[in-house]
């Protein structure tokens, strides 16, 4: 009896490989860096999802969440309000949306999908703010509509919705987070980092 041995073999994302061979090398020539262990790396990608609605119809969110985890490529978290808002009829512990926290892998693989693929879907696109960047080097950006990832099948959308990104970097400084994700492809618009 001839039994075929299975491999489990995994792939390395395509811009993990990128960030090893070229990005290290090109920050540490640019940024003047000792070493390889200086470059700034990504930590950790979120997509937050806020759906006020969610409050009056809870079969929205289900909706909701079903996307992203097609997007993502993991299930989403459950957030639910942390006060009462009356104005807005929101109570305490109520659903209001979905998050998920991308690492490793997936994350490498999300970005590349967001860069090279769903980011030039964007209809009238002039780039990516160059100044979204916090105190610690960390990105972030809102999207309008999910329709612009090609996971999404519109005939299924229940209700349209955007959603927040975060790259979390371990860099520390705004200028090494832009250069790291510009040498990335990311798309910024012309504009100066300060700081």
């Amino acid at each position: 009896m001839n039994v075929e041995k299975k491999t489990n073999t995994k792939v390395t994302p395509r811009l993990l490989v990128k960030y090893r061979q070229e990005i290290v090398p090109a920050m540490i020539k640019k940024l003047n860096f000792k070493n390889a262990l200086q470059v700034p790396r990504l930590k950790k990608i979120v997509i937050n999802v806020g759906l006020g609605e969610a409050v009056q119809d809870a079969k929205l969110l289900d909706g909701v969440m079903r996307e992203i985890s097609q997007i993502t490529g993991q299930h989403p978290s459950l957030t639910r309000a942390k006060k009462a808002i009356a104005g807005f009829k929101i109570r305490k512990g109520l659903p209001v949306g979905c998050r998920v926290t991308l690492r490793r892998a997936r994350m490498y693989e999300f970005l590349d999908r967001l860069i090279n693929i769903a980011i030039p879907r964007i209809r009238d696109f002039r780039g990516l703010p160059a100044g979204s960047f916090d105190e610690n080097g960390n990105y972030s950006f809102g999207i309008t509509e999910q329709v612009i990832f090609p996971e999404i099948d519109m005939d299924k959308i229940t209700i349209a919705h955007g959603m927040d990104i975060t790259i979390v970097t371990d860099s520390g400084s705004k200028n090494s987070s832009y250069e790291l994700l510009s040498l990335f492809r990311m798309p910024f618009r012309k504009g100066v980092v300060s700081g």
